[in-house]
């Protein structure tokens, strides 16, 4: 699971705290040292989205086995980004590579406006991996016209244009103009409607000629095949109709597979990254993982992550495969994501105390009895450095992440990591301009000021490492995702959000020196009502439902409290001068109700009652009020701020000696974005355009 920042890519610093970016100075596009610190994060600034960078702190305290050992893993990580692009619309890699052969080869004008409008389109198509929205969902236009767009694609050289085998370019254009320019082709990314069948709403390629309800009833004949213990069905694959006969196309490495030629550059870095690997055990997860890369072996997949889990004294680590499921209608199928971390051994060890403490959290914690682990286990946590991300963690990144998704394995334990060059990074980048014009008070805004930074990490650490590593299913109950649907991952989320709410106020947090003092829990109390009754809905069109899970698990979670609260004025809602704003008036109160809510969220996951899942979710979670999001959108509007940030990626470049030895990991800053993306079109494209 991974925890994403409540403004996705904002900080953890209070109410999100955005930068300004006005007379930012430009900068080159590599360099190995940087001025202050806003020149060190802030890269550009375009649409709703910022482009940051990050540190690698402790790089140079690396050994050259460690360095080494990360710039392969770095390579695998690499190797797969075409697959995100083409799991999210089977058009995304036509309309990326079009893109790219305009910018390398276009000879026009590149200073007027029309080109202009082309290029933010580009930016934002890189950004979000493909043609929709990264968080929203929505399709984008381009800001040009139609018949600009043509010319240039028409201008550019021909030979380079991802057209079909016989294909003109205007037959090409013909196919591809609608994709871009028509808002009913690929209308939305992945669709959570649960008035209308979700798999045939979605544009993501998961699936082809099958229904919502084809998808349940395939893999529910499979589960109830399985026995006790099952692998993550249809995690690998995509399933499609043939013939009137229903298949899947499994992902793995091999030339004919689907993803087989990326999947071979991830296979082929892996291998090469074995012999650095830290330890035995290590070595044999990453066996593990070469093997179900090349089989797609689920089964070889659940061996992976338990040999992965018991793995917890190598100070180097990764991600990679396909875990996440947010983006699947059904909640099966995972994009593919890669993550390449090293230790961070200070704060570690300062937040050790978190997950060494797990069962006095499970013990203490309002969830019902039947579902309490009697023994935690297994249960890691670090606070490391990211050196690459990949796939669906960049360039939007989570700041924290629990893994292994699996009920069953995470009862043999689980491994929690906070990014903490990446909220530092946020951290040089933030301002508390959106927390002055939310906040109900200068007390809300001075107790931000002071208590934000550390009730940030806070919630992070015990969303990722208690949140998810708590609680237990009901004996012989399927997983989540196939007892709750469409509504698994809100509900996961915000039972982990619940976890952390809860314990903020736990007088342990002080007594271990995680947080400064008593009253600084309130400072994420405020921030959370906050975001999910106010500052998230600038990120839709004014009264839209909300279908992207953190987003519901917020707004139910704060809509919720709200509601049950109001007969003892917990949560006020206050109009001054026009504009709305929340004020706890009972903290005790609200934690008791955030108990509450947890006690319900766990029966649910629990039991698998979809009914009630479905009941909260669309009673708290989806509806938002049209009239409000106006106004905070006209209240953002006034601000210097962007509703999003990712980030570029460091270069890694292997230093070798005259007989092609490795003798030093040298890191280059890239600066320009769209340099990046195009060098990575170049060396990482290795899927056709269409699969």
């Amino acid at each position: 699971m991974k925890f994403v920042s409540p403004l996705r890519a904002l900080t953890w610093i209070a109410a999100f705290f955005l930068l300004f970016s006005c007379g930012r100075k430009q900068m080159p596009a590599t360099a190995t040292s940087m001025g202050s610190d806003v020149d060190k994060v802030l890269l550009d600034t375009f649409a709703d989205l910022q482009i940051l960078q990050y540190e690698l702190p402790g790089w140079n305290k690396l050994d050259l086995r460690q360095k080494t050992f990360i710039y392969y893993l770095s390579e695998a990580t690499l190797a797969g980004r075409d697959i995100i692009y083409d799991q999210h619309c089977k058009m995304n890699l036509t309309v990326r590579k079009t893109l790219e052969t305009v910018f390398n080869t276009y000879k026009g004008d590149r200073n007027s406006a029309d080109w202009k409008a082309f290029e933010l389109y580009a930016k934002r198509v890189w950004f979000s991996n493909g043609i929709h929205h990264h968080y929203n969902e929505t399709k984008m236009i381009p800001g040009c016209s139609q018949a600009y767009f043509t010319s240039l694609v028409k201008g550019a050289d021909a030979k380079m244009l991802p057209l079909a085998t016989g294909e003109d370019v205007n037959a090409f254009l013909a196919r591809l103009l609608p994709v871009v320019f028509d808002p009913t082709v690929f209308p939305k990314r992945t669709s959570k409607d649960a008035s209308t069948d979700v798999v045939k709403g979605s544009s993501v390629n998961f699936y082809e000629n099958v229904t919502a309800e084809q998808v349940d009833d395939f893999y529910g004949k499979m589960l109830d095949a399985a026995g006790p213990n099952p692998p993550s069905f249809g995690l690998n694959s995509k399933l499609v109709s043939e013939n009137g006969k229903l298949k899947e196309i499994v992902w793995r490495a091999g030339a004919g597979n689907m993803y087989g030629a990326a999947l071979d550059k991830v296979v082929e870095n892996l291998e090469k990254a074995i012999p650095f690997a830290e330890n035995a055990q290590q070595k044999k997860a990453l066996g593990l993982l070469v093997e179900y890369f090349k089989s797609g072996d689920l089964k070889k997949f659940d061996e992976y992550n338990m040999a992965w889990v018991k793995d917890t004294e190598s100070k180097i680590d990764l991600i990679n495969g396909f875990i996440e499921v947010y983006h699947d209608p059904k909640g099966y199928k995972a994009d593919f994501e890669a993550m390449v971390q090293y230790n961070d051994p200070e704060a570690t060890e300062k937040m050790a105390i978190v997950s060494k403490n797990a069962q006095y959290f499970e013990d203490n914690s309002t969830i019902p009895a039947a579902y309490k682990k009697k023994k935690v286990q297994g249960v890691s946590y670090r606070v490391i450095n990211v050196a690459m991300e990949g796939g669906d963690c960049a360039p939007s990144t989570p700041i924290g992440v629990n893994l292994p998704n699996s009920n069953w394995i995470r009862e043999l334990g689980s491994k929690s990591v906070s990014l903490n060059n990446i909220e530092n990074a946020y951290g040089k980048a933030g301002g508390a301009l959106a927390t002055a014009e939310f906040a109900n008070d200068p007390e809300e805004i001075e107790n931000a000021r002071k208590y934000a930074e550390a009730c940030g990490k806070m919630h992070t650490a015990l969303h990722e490492v208690i949140g998810h590593a708590s609680g237990q299913m009901k004996p012989g109950m399927p997983e989540p995702n196939i007892t709750l649907k469409q509504y698994a991952s809100t509900l996961e989320e915000g039972r982990a959000d619940l976890v952390a709410l809860y314990y903020m106020p736990d007088p342990k947090l002080v007594e271990w020196g995680l947080l400064p003092d008593a009253n600084a829990y309130k400072a994420e109390y405020d921030n959370y009502i906050r975001n999910g009754l106010l500052m998230q809905l600038r990120r839709l069109q004014p009264g839209h439902d909300i279908e992207e899970d953190h987003m519901r698990n917020r707004q139910l979670v704060a809509a919720w409290a709200l509601e049950k609260g109001k007969s003892n004025n917990v949560i006020v809602k206050e109009v001054r001068n026009g504009k709305i704003y929340y004020d706890i008036r009972d903290y005790a109160k609200l934690r008791v109700l955030f108990g509450q809510l947890l006690s319900e969220l766990q029966r649910i996951k629990s039991e698998g009652d979809f009914n009630a899942a479905r009941e909260l979710v669309e009673t708290y979670g989806v509806k938002t009020d049209a009239e409000t999001g106006k106004q905070v959108k006209a209240r953002y509007a006034s601000l210097p701020t962007k509703a999003y940030s990712g980030f570029v990626q460091p270069k890694l470049i292997a230093v070798k000696n005259a007989s092609g030895k490795i003798i030093d990991i040298k890191v280059e800053r890239e600066l320009d974005f769209v340099k990046q993306m195009l060098r990575y079109g170049k060396e990482y494209g290795f899927l056709p355009s269409l699969n």
